[in-house]
């Protein structure tokens, strides 16, 4: 599939936006930060931020943005449609829970579990928009709704201690929390691509035309003569050695460096440590970027098999 840059930033932003959400929530809520206005303002502004720029650049995406509304009546049918509605939803408890948090300095407990359970639903919608599409197999897998939490848990809580350093939180209690977010969000997203590189083909050319329980179907002549708009966007390929490299960057800059950067940050005076995290927040970002970059083209579309391609 053709990555689109508004749909990489826009599940990139948006999913470290509601993993921060769930970070504060949840620290504030255990108490592993202080709750005040300044640890309210550090946390929740800039997780309000992704989701909103993440969410403007999906509408962004659209051929038609000023339809976006009609996505909303399709709910019952579109993880699209009940993503859109779960994300507007979301907003209610976030914002009062920034209210409260940020303007009164305190922490209202049942906005903040409402906070937690919207931003997981949001994101899970936002997975299956994806792993509901049979005819695109490395989407149509039961990781991809887990990679996608796990990835918005590690860059949001990658996000959230830095934030938190600036505000001189202690950083000790937060350190496993992240710890473990970075490790599983990546284990996952590492098991997944074991299992897409070793799953067999599943579907072939027969399938395509809807004569697979018929026999073998071949291609007698190319469906076209020129390049179209199918192959452009849906035959878009990257050679496995370019994968491989791309997976490694993104495994260095989305895990690796963060930890470095998170056990390093507990050795450092409160300014330094709050830099180093900063820095190492901001690779993570670019981790999951690039993994979702992969994510996109990496795919694909059984429709290819119409165009000569062995089997998907």
């Amino acid at each position: 599939m053709h990555p689109a840059p508004s749909i990489i930033f826009f599940t990139a932003a948006s999913g470290a936006g509601y993993g921060l959400l769930v970070f504060a929530a949840l620290a504030g809520l255990i108490g592993l930060v202080p709750v005040g206005s300044a640890s309210g303002f550090a946390l929740l502004l800039p997780a309000l931020l992704l989701v909103a720029a993440g969410l403007l650049a999906s509408a962004g995406h659209l051929g038609h943005p000023e339809r976006a509304w009609r996505a909303f009546s399709q709910w019952r049918s579109s993880w699209l449609s009940r993503e859109g509605v779960a994300a507007v939803v979301s907003f209610v408890p976030a914002l009062g829970l920034a209210w409260a948090w940020a303007l009164d300095g305190r922490l209202a407990p049942l906005l903040a579990l409402a906070t937690i359970l919207m931003a997981v639903l949001t994101v899970y919608c936002t997975a299956m928009i994806y792993a509901s599409l049979k005819p695109i197999p490395r989407w149509h897998h039961r990781l991809v709704p887990p990679v996608y939490l796990g990835l918005g848990a590690a860059s949001g809580s990658a996000v959230g201690i830095a934030a938190a350093a600036w505000t001189g939180a202690p950083l000790l209690p937060l350190a496993p929390l992240v710890a473990l977010a970075l490790l599983v969000g990546w284990g996952l997203k590492w098991r997944y691509w074991q299992s897409v590189d070793t799953q067999p083909a599943t579907a072939t050319t027969a399938d395509t035309v809807g004569l697979g329980d018929r026999g073998t179907v071949r291609l007698v002549e190319p469906p076209h003569t020129e390049r179209n708009y199918i192959l452009d966007e849906m035959g878009f390929r990257i050679a496995r050695k370019h994968s491989a490299k791309l997976r490694r960057h993104a495994l260095v800059a989305g895990l690796a460096l963060p930890l470095v950067a998170l056990v390093l940050a507990l050795l450092l005076p409160s300014a330094a440590a709050a830099l180093l995290l900063s820095i190492g927040a901001a690779l993570a970002l670019v981790g999951v970027a690039i993994e979702r970059w992969l994510f996109f083209a990496e795919a694909e579309h059984m429709v290819m098999l119409y165009y000569g391609k062995g089997a998907v």
